[in-house]
């Protein structure tokens, strides 16, 4: 069955597309907004964020199991293929 996935991990298990946010850029966003309160910032103060980094992987070998045929702009535009 096709599916879509907001995590890489899943692609990376066997899924066949991920897209979501990249969990290294939020992490490295996350340990930014730690170190501002622990240098005194309030909380309260710190503006709310949304992702600003996305990544779209395919994983080829999934798709070549269950037929299904990737569009070429769509393996264009994406962050990596896996095989």
């Amino acid at each position: 069955m096709a599916c879509n996935y907001g995590l890489r991990e899943f692609v990376d298990a066997g899924g066949l597309i991920a897209y979501g946010a990249s969990l290294s850029d939020l992490f490295r966003r996350s340990a930014s907004y730690v170190d501002k309160i622990l240098k005194g910032a309030n909380p309260a103060d710190l503006p709310v964020e949304q992702p600003t980094k996305f990544e779209l992987l395919i994983n080829l070998k999934a798709a070549k199991l269950i037929d299904v045929q990737i569009p070429v702009p769509m393996l264009a535009r994406a962050d990596e293929d896996i095989e």
